[in-house]
C-alpha cells in the first residue's frame, strides 16, 4: 500500500507524456484522456477509502527514512482533497470536447491538464515543505500552458500579470524554505513541527511565519493580495476556469491550514488573529466585486475569493468546530464552483454573450440548466439543507463559541450577498421574456450542463447526507489540532 499512495501523482504525469505524443488525433486524446481520469478516481476513491477506514501511509522514497527522505504522506485530509480534486478533474475533461474550440484541444490542453492534475494531487501529499514548493511550481507550469489556450490579445496580457505574481511568489516561497531550514536544519513538515518548539527566538518564526503565508495568501487570493486573480480566471476558456477556481486557490488555503496546524502553533495571538482579520476583509472585498460587474463569469469568479475567507475564517478561530468548518468548506467549495464555471459556460454558449444587461429570458429554452444553475446559487450561498450551509453553520459556532462576533456578522452578511449576487444572474439573465438570438444548438448545451449536474448531485449529497460525511470531517479536524498522530506516523517514532 505504501507504493500505491504515490499513484495520484505519478498516474497523471505518466499520461501527461503519453498524450503529447498525439495532441492531433483528439478523438485518441479525448477517448484515453476521460479513462484514464476516470481510473485515476477510482484510484483516489480507493485509497481515500483505505486511508479512512484503516490507517495514513506514508511512503519514502529513495530508500532513506525521514526527515532525510522525500515523505508522500497521504493522510485523512489529503485523500480527501486529492479525490475531491480527482472527481473535478474528470468532470472537467468531459465537458472540455463541448467547451474547447478544436485548435485549443490540439495545443496540448490535455497534456496540460494531466500535468495540472499531478501538481495539485502532490501539493497536497507531499511531507516536505520544498516539495510543497516544487509541486507548487508544476501546477503552475501547466496553469501557465492552459491560461495562453486560445492565444488572444485579453488573454496574453492577463496571463502575463498571472505569470509575474506567481514568479514573485514562487521566489519569495523558496527564500522562505532557505529560511526555514537555516533555522532549524530540516524542511520535512513533520520534523518541523518537532524542532521549532526548541528554537529560543521564537520572534525569527513569527516572522518567516508570516512571510511564508504572505506566499501561500498570494497563492489563495486572499486580501489584499487577490486583484490578480479576477480577471486572469475569466479571460481562459470555461473549462479552464472552472480548474482553476476549483483547485488552484484551494492548495493554497491548504497550504495554509496544514502549515499554521501543524507547524507554527507557537505565537497563534499574533499569526491567527491576523487570519481572522484577513478572512473579513477577504469575504467583504470579493463579494463586493461579484455585485460590482454584469460579466456573469466574473461573478462566479469574484465569488472564490469570498469562499476562501471563509475557509481562512476557521484556521484563524483555530479550534476544533471551526477547523472542520473549513475543511468541510473546502471540500465544498471545490465541487460547486467547477459545477457553477460549467453552468455558466453554457449560459454563455446559449445566450451568445457574458454581458448580463443583454440576455433574458434562457430558462425558457434551456430549463434544466436555469433550475440547477438556482440549485447551485443556493448552495454556494449556504441555504440548507446543502453543503454549503454546513460548513458555514460550523465556523459560525466556532466563531461565536470564540465571541468573534463581528467575524460572525462579516460572514452572515456575506453570505446573503453571495446570495443576492446569485440571484441577479438567475433573475436577469434566466427568467424574463426569451432573448433574440439564442442559441439553437441544444446538444452543445446539454454537454455542458451534464457534467455540472454530476458535480451538483455530488454537493447536494454532501449536505443532504451530512450525518455520515461530518463524522470524517470531525475526525480531520481532531488530528489537524492534534500534531502527535501525523508526527510520529512519518517519523515513526
Amino acid at each position: 500500500m505504501n507504493n500505491l499512495i504515490v499513484l495520484p501523482i505519478i498516474l497523471p504525469l505518466v499520461a501527461s507524456v503519453i498524450v503529447a505524443f498525439f495532441p492531433k488525433k483528439l478523438n485518441i486524446a479525448r477517448k484515453f484522456s476521460q479513462i484514464t481520469s476516470v481510473l485515476l478516481t477510482a484510484v483516489a476513491a480507493y485509497l481515500a477509502w483505505y486511508v479512512f477506514t484503516n490507517e495514513t501511509v506514508v511512503m519514502q522514497s529513495g530508500g532513506w527514512d525521514a526527515p532525510f527522505g522525500i515523505s508522500i504522506v497521504g493522510d485523512s485530509l489529503s485523500m480527501l482533497l486529492v479525490l475531491t480534486s480527482s472527481i473535478v478533474g474528470t468532470a472537467a475533461i468531459f465537458y472540455a470536447p463541448s467547451a474547447l474550440e478544436e485548435q485549443q484541444e490540439k495545443f496540448y490542453f490535455y497534456t496540460f491538464y494531466f500535468l495540472l492534475i499531478s501538481g495539485v494531487s502532490g501539493a497536497f501529499m507531499t511531507g516536505d515543505l520544498f516539495n510543497l514548493f516544487v509541486f507548487f511550481e508544476v501546477l503552475l507550469m501547466a496553469s501557465y500552458g492552459l491560461i495562453v489556450l486560445g492565444n488572444g490579445k485579453i488573454q496574453l496580457r492577463e496571463s502575463f500579470k498571472y505569470v509575474l505574481f506567481n514568479l514573485f511568489s514562487s521566489m519569495l516561497f523558496v527564500t522562505s524554505v532557505a529560511f526555514i531550514y537555516a533555522i532549524t536544519g530540516t524542511v520535512n513538515l513533520a520534523h518541523l513541527a518537532e524542532r521549532v518548539g526548541e528554537i529560543e527566538e521564537q520572534g525569527i518564526l513569527t516572522t518567516v511565519a508570516i512571510v511564508l503565508f504572505f506566499v501561500f495568501a498570494v497563492k489563495a487570493a486572499i486580501f489584499p493580495l487577490y486583484y490578480w486573480l479576477p480577471n486572469s480566471y475569466v479571460v481562459p476558456n470555461p473549462v479552464v476556469s472552472a480548474l482553476f477556481g476549483a483547485l488552484l486557490t484551494k492548495v493554497g488555503i491548504y497550504s495554509i491550514l496544514r502549515v499554521f496546524t501543524l507547524i507554527f502553533v507557537h505565537d497563534t495571538g499574533v499569526t491567527h488573529q491576523i487570519f481572522i482579520w484577513l478572512a473579513m476583509l477577504t469575504m467583504l472585498f470579493g463579494v463586493i466585486g461579484a455585485l460590482s460587474t454584469n460579466n456573469v463569469k466574473l461573478i462566479i469568479t469574484y465569488n472564490i475569493i469570498p469562499a476562501i475567507g471563509f475557509m481562512l475564517m476557521g484556521v484563524g478561530l483555530f479550534t476544533e468546530t471551526a477547523i472542520a468548518g473549513s475543511v468541510y468548506y473546502l471540500m465544498h467549495d471545490m465541487v460547486i464552483k467547477g459545477a457553477l464555471f460549467f453552468f455558466i459556460g453554457a449560459l454563455i454558449v446559449a445566450a451568445g454573450t457574458k454581458d448580463l444587461t443583454k440576455m433574458t429570458g434562457v430558462i425558457q429554452k434551456y430549463p434544466l440548466l436555469g433550475w440547477l444553475f438556482f440549485i447551485a446559487s443556493l448552495v454556494l450561498a449556504g441555504v440548507p439543507p446543502f453543503s454549503g450551509f454546513i460548513g458555514k453553520l460550523l465556523l459560525l459556532q466556532g466563531g461565536l463559541d470564540q465571541e468573534e462576533f463581528l467575524l460572525v456578522i462579516v460572514a452572515l452578511v456575506s453570505s446573503l450577498l453571495i446570495l443576492f449576487s446569485m440571484m441577479r444572474i438567475f433573475i436577469r439573465g434566466f427568467w424574463g421574456e426569451l432573448m433574440e438570438g439564442i442559441s439553437d444548438n441544444r446538444k452543445r448545451v446539454r454537454n455542458l450542463t451534464i457534467p455540472g449536474l454530476v458535480l451538483l448531485s455530488i454537493s447536494v449529497y454532501l449536505g443532504i447526507a451530512a450525518e455520515s460525511v461530518y463524522p470524517h470531517i470531525e475526525a480531520i479536524a481532531n488530528m489537524l489540532l492534534d500534531r502527535t498522530e501525523y508526527i510520529s506516523t512519518v517519523l515513526k517514532e
